[in-house]
């Protein structure tokens, strides 16, 4: 590699600071005269360029068959899910036995409760036998009676579970799937307030109360009626009944039996 010329170096350095100074003079001088250093701003169109674009935008057509398209898609998704939340509300009701099913065949079946005495309430738990259950379900609808449960299956925030044991118990035929099952008319409960009340321990446990044992909390008295007797046993109901009317509760079951009596 060849040496560079003697001198080459300096003359390099002064064109460079020679090059610097010219720079500097133009932005002070600039600065000098406006005040400030002026920055190049960009373009913006003109008159002429803004009247093409908004023409473009104007131009475009609407395309009114999409859009009616949209429209009725929309509305026939919106009306579709509104049915499908009131099936499954129903379906979700009678499961859990806040409404009867309105069937031919549970009409004529059904036997009304009692307006006012004494309500039958057999207090049981998901961890019973599914065929247990059923039976004791198919005695109640002959006397108006209720299933009483301490707590849902899966806790109480999941509801699913319990909907699924009540249509298999409440279910006329158990081989039926789908929302036209007819049903039992049984009401179903879960109410840890009267199992605490009533001081239940062991299921099957039959209770005899006073007026709407299904009434809601908040419409319940402070003091709301029990059962002056409990019974407990692995028995039928109508053996149950027979305890308690042994225990001095002859008139209070006096209904019931009589209704078991009649089927």
């Amino acid at each position: 590699m060849e040496a560079a010329p003697p001198g080459a170096s300096a003359a390099i350095g002064s064109e460079s600071n020679a090059a610097l100074d010219r720079l500097q003079h133009a932005v002070d001088g600039n600065r000098h005269n406006t005040g400030h250093t002026t920055i190049p701003e960009l373009p913006t169109p003109g008159g002429r360029q803004n009247r093409e674009v908004t023409e473009a935008l104007h131009s475009r057509k609407a395309d009114h068959a999409m859009e009616r398209r949209s429209k009725s898609a929309f509305d026939a998704a919106r009306e579709a899910m509104e049915r499908e939340r009131e099936v499954m509300a129903a379906r979700l009701g009678q499961a859990l036995g806040l409404t009867p099913p309105d069937t031919a065949a549970l009409a004529k079946g059904a036997i009304p409760a009692p307006a006012k005495g004494h309500v039958v309430v057999l207090f049981v738990s998901s961890s019973m036998p599914v065929a247990t259950l059923r039976a004791y379900a198919a005695q109640l609808e002959k006397v108006g009676g209720v299933l009483a449960f301490r707590g849902m299956p899966g806790g109480l925030s999941k509801v699913a579970p319990m909907a699924r044991l009540s249509a298999q118990v409440l279910r006329i035929d158990p081989g039926c799937e789908g929302p036209a099952c007819a049903m039992r008319n049984v009401q179903v409960i879960v109410d840890p307030i009267a199992f605490r009340a009533h001081g239940v321990t062991r299921v099957p446990a039959l209770a005899m109360i006073p007026g709407d044992p299904a009434r809601a909390y908040c419409e319940r008295e402070d003091e709301s009626p029990t059962s002056a007797h409990l019974i407990s046993g692995d028995a039928s109901l109508s053996g149950l009944l027979e305890e308690y009317a042994r225990l001095g509760g002859q008139e209070e079951v006096r209904d019931a039996q009589a209704r078991l009596d009649r089927r």
